[in-house]
């Protein structure tokens, strides 16, 4: 009898103990994600909250903010062409980009990886626009496509390929210039990802297949193509949030113009926030530009349900 409750008084204390080595490991895990937790609270929550709160106010920083209820939307639905101009302005942007920039990225990861020695110097010359910053970039490029002393003009102009200078940043060929300063950043951000997948495929599978007679066309569609799809579904999502969330290069480059030509909605945003010499108000718009992004925010979640359900056909991969 006494062996008995001593042996229930020690599996009560184990117990004890084991509830409060839990709650010490409890504990020191949440002291562990308190300060991520903590800046992302402050950094991305409660300035959404903080934007919010104005959508049906009209206020400008300056003067008493006055409600107005829904006139916010109203204007962005009726009375505001310049935001669904910038609107159509991103989805010429996004796909251009996509289009031109995955097969290019997907064609150089293929060439490193057949090569029987992958330069590792060549990768990163390719990589290392993706390491720098944007805005510094988009300067560096806005000096070279400069219509008068730019050396891309220049360069063509002695070797002959033109008369005189290309308006590299005029209407006409603005938005050209921002895709190929934007296609020339992020290529090699993704050929790293190709080539991480591409280096995942077994090598007896392309020496299977070449018993067989089968040819290069036919490994790419039939294995290499087939094989990457997990990759394939990440990239292609990385490559839709990053081309609607581009902004800091064009600004630098163009500032949205000439005449709203490359504007696209998260730089007609942000200038509803700090307005700039071509806006429509020296003013800042909190109230509108909460509004606006609210409508920005629905655009973008259609095309991401949109894209979940078009990329669930790349989970039959075999």
């Amino acid at each position: 009898m006494v062996f008995t409750i001593q042996s229930k008084n020690k599996a009560v204390g184990m117990t004890l103990a084991h509830r409060k080595a839990r709650r010490r490991d409890t504990a020191r895990s949440y002291a562990m994600l308190a300060p991520n937790l903590i800046l992302f609270l402050l950094i991305s929550v409660y300035p959404v909250i903080w934007a919010l709160q104005y959508m049906f106010y009209r206020y400008d920083g300056m003067s008493a903010k006055k409600f107005i209820g829904l006139g916010n939307f109203v204007r962005v639905f009726t009375r505001d062409p310049q935001f669904w101009q910038a609107v159509l302005n991103t989805f010429k942007y996004a796909g251009l980009k996509i289009v031109f920039m995955l097969p290019l990225a997907f064609v150089t990861a293929l060439l490193i990886n057949n090569t029987k020695r992958r330069y590792a110097a060549i990768q990163a010359v390719i990589f290392s626009p993706t390491i720098m910053s944007s805005a510094v970039m988009a300067l560096v490029f806005y000096l070279l496509f400069n219509v008068y002393s730019g050396e891309i003009n220049k360069l063509l102009i002695n070797i002959g390929w033109i008369v005189k200078p290309i308006n590299w940043l005029g209407r006409e060929m603005a938005m050209t210039t921002v895709l190929i300063v934007a296609i020339w950043g992020g290529l090699g951000n993704y050929m790293v990802y190709f080539l991480a997948g591409l280096q995942q495929i077994s090598p007896e599978m392309y020496e299977s297949a070449d018993l067989d007679g089968a040819s290069a066309l036919t490994k790419m569609f039939r294995i290499t193509i087939p094989l990457l799809g997990p990759v394939l579904k990440v990239i292609l999502m990385l490559s839709l949030i990053n081309a609607f969330q581009d902004m800091t290069s064009i600004m630098v480059l163009t500032g949205g113009g000439p005449f709203n030509s490359t504007n696209v909605m998260y730089l007609y945003i942000y200038n509803q926030y700090y307005p700039s010499s071509e806006a429509s108000s020296f003013l800042p718009q909190y109230g509108y530009g909460a509004a606006v992004s609210v409508v920005a925010a629905a655009i973008v979640g259609v095309i991401t349900i949109a894209y979940i359900q078009i990329s669930k056909k790349l989970d039959d991969v075999y």
